[in-house]
Protein backbone atom coordinates (compact mmCIF):
# COMPACT_ATOMS: atom_id res chain seq x y z
CA UNK A 1 0.00 0.00 0.00
CA UNK A 2 1.32 3.40 -0.97
CA UNK A 3 0.93 6.40 1.31
CA UNK A 4 2.03 9.99 0.88
CA UNK A 5 3.49 10.32 4.39
CA UNK A 6 3.94 14.07 4.25
CA UNK A 7 0.35 14.56 3.08
CA UNK A 8 -1.05 12.27 5.80
CA UNK A 9 0.94 13.99 8.55
CA UNK A 10 0.13 17.49 7.27
CA UNK A 11 -3.56 16.58 7.03
CA UNK A 12 -3.54 15.31 10.61
CA UNK A 13 -2.01 18.51 11.93
CA UNK A 14 -4.54 20.60 9.99
CA UNK A 15 -7.58 18.50 10.89
CA UNK A 16 -6.53 18.35 14.56
CA UNK A 17 -7.09 22.10 14.83
CA UNK A 18 -10.85 21.48 14.68
CA UNK A 19 -11.42 17.73 14.90
CA UNK A 20 -10.67 15.13 17.54
CA UNK A 21 -7.71 12.75 17.50
CA UNK A 22 -9.84 9.82 16.33
CA UNK A 23 -11.41 11.86 13.55
CA UNK A 24 -8.14 13.43 12.39
CA UNK A 25 -6.22 10.16 12.32
CA UNK A 26 -8.94 8.17 10.57
CA UNK A 27 -9.66 10.75 7.87
CA UNK A 28 -6.02 11.62 7.16
CA UNK A 29 -5.11 7.97 6.68
CA UNK A 30 -8.02 7.37 4.32
CA UNK A 31 -7.37 10.36 2.04
CA UNK A 32 -6.75 8.97 -1.40
CA UNK A 33 -8.01 5.49 -0.54
CA UNK A 34 -10.99 3.80 -2.13
CA UNK A 35 -13.06 4.20 1.04
CA UNK A 36 -16.69 4.70 0.01
CA UNK A 37 -17.56 6.90 2.99
CA UNK A 38 -17.35 10.69 2.75
CA UNK A 39 -15.19 12.73 5.10
CA UNK A 40 -18.31 13.83 6.96
CA UNK A 41 -19.44 10.23 7.41
CA UNK A 42 -15.97 9.30 8.67
CA UNK A 43 -16.02 12.22 11.11
CA UNK A 44 -19.33 10.94 12.50
CA UNK A 45 -18.03 7.35 12.63
CA UNK A 46 -15.00 8.41 14.68
CA UNK A 47 -16.76 10.97 16.88
CA UNK A 48 -17.65 8.48 19.63
CA UNK A 49 -13.97 7.71 20.20
CA UNK A 50 -13.07 11.29 21.11
CA UNK A 51 -11.67 12.01 24.54
CA UNK A 52 -10.86 8.41 25.27
CA UNK A 53 -14.08 6.81 23.98
CA UNK A 54 -17.06 9.00 24.67
CA UNK A 55 -15.09 11.54 26.68
CA UNK A 56 -14.29 9.06 29.45
CA UNK A 57 -10.65 10.22 29.47
CA UNK A 58 -9.48 8.15 32.46
CA UNK A 59 -11.05 4.93 31.22
CA UNK A 60 -10.76 5.33 27.47
CA UNK A 61 -8.13 4.66 24.86
CA UNK A 62 -6.53 7.60 23.08
CA UNK A 63 -8.40 8.56 19.92
CA UNK A 64 -5.19 8.50 17.89
CA UNK A 65 -5.03 4.76 18.52
CA UNK A 66 -8.72 4.08 17.88
CA UNK A 67 -8.76 6.21 14.72
CA UNK A 68 -5.65 4.45 13.43
CA UNK A 69 -7.14 1.02 14.10
CA UNK A 70 -10.37 1.96 12.32
CA UNK A 71 -8.30 3.10 9.34
CA UNK A 72 -6.43 -0.21 9.30
CA UNK A 73 -9.77 -1.98 9.12
CA UNK A 74 -10.67 -0.03 5.99
CA UNK A 75 -7.26 -0.40 4.38
CA UNK A 76 -6.22 -3.96 5.19
CA UNK A 77 -7.29 -7.16 3.50
CA UNK A 78 -5.92 -9.21 6.39
CA UNK A 79 -6.88 -9.83 9.99
CA UNK A 80 -6.29 -6.48 11.65
CA UNK A 81 -5.97 -7.81 15.22
CA UNK A 82 -2.21 -8.54 15.11
CA UNK A 83 -1.56 -5.17 13.45
CA UNK A 84 -3.73 -3.42 16.04
CA UNK A 85 -1.81 -5.14 18.84
CA UNK A 86 1.48 -4.01 17.34
CA UNK A 87 0.24 -0.43 17.03
CA UNK A 88 -1.13 -0.51 20.59
CA UNK A 89 2.15 -1.81 22.01
CA UNK A 90 4.33 0.64 20.04
CA UNK A 91 2.12 3.55 21.06
CA UNK A 92 2.17 2.50 24.71
CA UNK A 93 5.95 2.18 24.62
CA UNK A 94 6.29 5.66 23.11
CA UNK A 95 3.79 7.46 25.38
CA UNK A 96 3.87 5.14 28.46
CA UNK A 97 0.09 4.75 28.18
CA UNK A 98 -2.77 4.57 25.70
CA UNK A 99 -5.14 6.36 28.09
CA UNK A 100 -6.33 9.75 27.00
CA UNK A 101 -6.25 11.18 30.53
CA UNK A 102 -2.59 10.38 31.04
CA UNK A 103 -1.53 11.76 27.67
CA UNK A 104 -3.73 14.89 27.74
CA UNK A 105 -3.99 15.49 31.50
CA UNK A 106 -7.72 14.76 31.41
CA UNK A 107 -8.15 16.86 28.29
CA UNK A 108 -6.64 19.95 29.90
CA UNK A 109 -3.40 19.82 27.85
CA UNK A 110 -4.00 18.79 24.27
CA UNK A 111 -0.57 19.94 23.09
CA UNK A 112 0.71 16.36 22.56
CA UNK A 113 -2.40 15.26 20.68
CA UNK A 114 -1.45 16.10 17.08
CA UNK A 115 1.90 14.37 17.42
CA UNK A 116 0.23 11.31 19.00
CA UNK A 117 -1.99 11.17 15.91
CA UNK A 118 1.03 11.49 13.61
CA UNK A 119 2.83 8.74 15.52
CA UNK A 120 -0.16 6.39 15.26
CA UNK A 121 -0.64 7.16 11.56
CA UNK A 122 3.05 6.56 10.83
CA UNK A 123 2.79 3.18 12.55
CA UNK A 124 -0.20 2.29 10.37
CA UNK A 125 1.70 3.31 7.26
CA UNK A 126 4.66 1.19 8.38
CA UNK A 127 2.52 -1.82 9.24
CA UNK A 128 0.49 -1.74 6.04
CA UNK A 129 3.47 -0.91 3.88
CA UNK A 130 5.37 -4.05 4.94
Amino acid sequence: MEFDRDLVCDNIRELRKEKSCSQSTLVALLVGSDCKLSQEELFVLASGFSGGIGGTFDEGTCGAVTGAIMAMGFLSDDNVAPLARSLFNDFKEEYTSVRCDIISKNGEDKSPCAECCVFAAEKVMDLLGE
